[in-house]
This record gives structure tokens, sequence and C-alpha cells, in this order.
């Protein structure tokens, strides 16, 4: 009975109390991790937001740019995940954090923080302290109305992601470029992304309520990237996306993925996807790629790792790479189909991996406009897939 007493005195002098299954906390904070920047200038963003409430526990995660929750519910399909001894929140240092919930013993883990933030981490017979920082200095997550919100099969999502972010600019001469342009009309969403260089563009139809507000929003690449590394396997299979005018947020059972917005206008790309074809190419893209990155195994130390293609009669092409210091390679590409114009043309070997390496179709259709103009990939059995690829001007 004293025991008792004592232990009740004790949770008493608690800020917060919970015992976590690991591998969930485990989970969830690599899921959070991903939006930590130790380059931050706010001290407070280099650690991790814990909630503990009734209904759960959640992490958060942020750099200002990229906010990531991640949820974990008391109990789920029968199984207890969590205790929630004392609700309360903290925010503890994230590197040091994580580092230390992978490498626990035990099944379980009790964190416990007392009136002075002073956070104990305990499991088996490890046992951590670490110094708090006050959770109510973290900044507030933006409120999105409920009302601009679309939805979007997971598996669908993720492929877009692939499919198109891998062309953003990675330069910030012009910072719209290093996002993507995600326009919503007539129940399409069409995702454009450009660097000036390239273009990956994916149409997908929607089935969308007429009136959402959600109409052109630029995200962050990098957004892009880290939202589609995080959607896995404990997600359910559609993912619902809100908007404002400056912050997407995309939302799952247990994952809340924010971003703010890129400022500006996203230029106009339509017109640079060209209409009159001289040569069109149809081949297994399997084939292409192989040939593509044997070439440029000479050429890949070069400024521009140049690859040569040109057409051979009717049924192959021919691919060239050539470094002055290493030597050179040539291979006969068989072809399905080729029609029009003879054509000799030289691209980015990188450029060309790049765009074959997402195209999931067994054959390819290459469009060329000419041995100076920008032509086109597209998989034969996808047309709402589209990418285009600049030639490099060669003596």
């Amino acid at each position: 009975m004293a025991d008792a007493i004592h232990s009740m005195a004790v949770e008493e002098g608690l800020a917060m109390k919970v015992i976590v299954a690991k591998d969930k906390l485990v989970a969830c904070t690599n899921d959070v991790m991903r939006a930590v920047s130790s380059k931050t200038t706010i001290s407070i963003l280099t650690g991790i937001k814990i909630t503990a409430a009734s209904g759960g526990l959640t992490l958060t995660g942020s750099d200002s740019d990229i906010t990531i929750q991640a949820f974990i519910p008391t109990e789920e399909n029968g199984i207890e995940n969590i205790q929630i001894i004392k609700p309360g929140s903290i925010v503890l240092q994230a590197r040091y954090f994580a580092d230390i919930v992978k490498k626990l013993p035990d099944d379980t883990v009790t964190i416990e923080v007392d009136s002075r933030l002073m956070t104990r981490i305990q499991s088996g017979h490890s046992e951590f302290n670490l110094n708090g920082m006050d959770a109510d200095e973290y900044p507030r997550l933006p409120v999105l109305r409920e009302e601009n919100t679309l939805s979007i099969r997971k598996d669908l999502l993720k492929q877009i992601i692939r499919q198109t972010v891998y062309a953003v600019s990675t330069s910030e001469n012009r910072p719209i470029l290093t996002g993507a342009n995600w326009v919503f009309e007539n129940k399409t969403l069409k995702c454009v992304a450009t660097d000036s260089h390239r273009l990956a563009r994916r149409t997908v139809t929607m089935d969308v309520e007429e009136n959402h507000t959600i109409t052109n929003l630029v995200i962050p690449g990098k957004s892009l990237n880290e939202l589609g590394k995080i959607l896995d396997d404990r997600d359910q299979d559609v993912v619902e996306m809100i908007a404002t005018d400056n912050q997407v947020l995309f939302k799952t059972d247990h994952i809340q993925f924010y971003s703010r917005l890129l400022e500006g206008k996203y230029p106009e790309t339509e017109g640079l996807i060209p209409n009159d074809v001289k040569t069109e190419v149809v081949l297994k893209t399997k084939d292409l790629l192989q040939a593509i990155d044997r070439a440029s195994l000479l050429a890949r130390d070069e400024r521009n790792n140049l690859v040569k293609l040109k057409t051979v009669d009717q049924s192959s092409l021919e691919i060239l790479s050539q470094s002055p210091e290493v030597g050179r390679v040539y291979e006969n590409v068989p072809a399905n189909k080729i029609s029009g114009e003879e054509l000799r043309i030289s691209f980015s070997a990188k450029y060309m991996m790049d765009a074959l390496n997402r195209i999931d179709s067994e054959e390819l259709i290459i469009q060329f406009t000419g041995a100076m103009k920008p032509f086109i990939l597209k998989p034969v059995d996808d047309p709402d897939l589209l990418m285009l690829i600049l030639p490099v001007r060669t003596n």
C-alpha cells in the first residue's frame, strides 16, 4: 500500500509518462526525422515534439518548410501499442532521441518527463536521461479547412512522384522550377516538372467534386520526394490532400505531411512540347536503358556525359559514346519500328536513363523533331505519361 501511494505521488509530479511499443516508436521516429534539419537557426526545430493524449502518441518533426506528424494509436487491431499514464508533451533533441530508441534492448519503452523537463527513457536494463525543451515553444501547425480536400490513391500518388519529380531543378537560380506544378482542371490532375533541360508530365483523371477550390499548386520537389518515401504499407490505400494558398497537407491514418508551397507563377510548358514529328522509333524500354547505361561507362567522367544516337535503316539504332582519354563504345539496339527521316542526335546519358528508369511499360515510343529540337518519350501503353529531353549540340 505504501509503495502504491509513493508511486502515485511520484506520478503526480510528472509532466508526462507513457509506455510504448518500441517498433512503433522507431518507425514513427524515422518518419518525422525526414523533416528535421540540423542546419535550422531555430533551436527548438532541432528537436522532435512528443505529445501523449488519450487517443495515442503523436511525434512531430519540422524544418519550417516541411512538417511531418506521425501518430501511434493506443490500440490497433486489438493490440495495445501504448499506455498513457500521464498525458503531456515534450521536445527532445531529435538526433539523440532517434539514435537511442533504435538501440534500446526491450520491446517496450517508458518515457517519463518531470516538471523540470528532464526526460527519462527506459527499456529493459537501459536508462537514458535527456534534457527536454518546452513543447509550448514549438511552432503551431497551420489549420487547413477540410472542405478543400481531395482524395488520391496512395499507389497512384507514389507513381506520380516517381515519374515527375526527378525532373525538377536543383538550382536556386529559378526557385519556382525546384517545384512540381499540380494543376486541377475538369476532373483532371496534370503534374509537370522541368529544369528547362528536360520535362516530365503525368496526367491523371480524378473523381472529384466540381466545387473544390484546389486548382494550381507548386509543391517543392524535396517535399514530394520525402512524401514518397514515407507512404508505406502501414497506411490506408487513400491519401487525403488539403491545400491553402501557401500550404498543402497530405493525410493518412498514421501520417500528416505538411509542406509550404512555392510562390510565383509556374512557366507555361505546353508550348515546349513539339507536334511536328519527323522520326518515330518504337523499341523495348529495357534494351535501350541497358545500352545507354553501357555507353555511359566511358563518358561518365566527361562534363556532359554525352551519348550519340543514330538510326540505322528501319530496324535498329546505333548508340555511340567516346572519351578522348579512355576510348569509345558503340552498340546496335534492335527497334520494333523506325519511321520517318534519318536521324543523328546527342543527349545526356543521365537524363535519358533518369527518364527510362521511370517508364514501367515494356515498350516505348520516341518521337524526334530534328537533331537540335526536344524529343519526346512515351510508354506504348500509357498515354498519360510524357517525358521530354533537350539534345546537346556537338561538333
